[in-house]
């Protein structure tokens, strides 16, 4: 089972609603067996996700020809023994939502590096 985690910026001027990703990232991952975390600033996504190597794959080839992602940076890339996002289609944190709360509970079975990294990101904006 293979873990991509990246991170990209929003393309200026390119319009962003996150519930309608948020609903296609449900329905293409659940149909694929893909799971993860989404996060969303309103400038940057991060996201982690997990599954087969082929879908995985698949999925994230097509975040990369989406219009919305500017420079787009895999954080991580490994294999894993187990999923550690559990069973969501995509979890997903909000602009507003108690993050540290979030995070805890997201990322309760995730690898610590990949924590601290959700972290490290969360704790950014809370202090932009």
């Amino acid at each position: 089972m293979r873990q991509i985690v990246y991170i990209s910026s929003v393309r200026r001027h390119v319009p962003v609603d996150p519930a309608t990703i948020l609903s296609a990232s449900r329905r293409n991952n659940a149909r694929a067996r893909v799971t993860g975390l989404l996060f969303f600033d309103g400038k940057r996504f991060l996201q982690a996700l997990e599954g087969d190597d082929a879908a995985v794959d698949a999925a994230f080839a097509r975040i990369q020809r989406d219009e919305r992602h500017h420079a787009l940076v895999v954080l991580s890339n490994r294999t894993i023994a187990a999923r550690e996002f559990g069973e969501w289609a995509m979890a997903y944190g909000a602009p507003g939502e108690d993050q540290a709360a979030a995070l805890a509970r997201l990322t309760a079975n995730a690898d610590p590096a990949v924590r601290a990294t959700f972290e490290g990101f969360a704790k950014v904006r809370r202090a932009a």
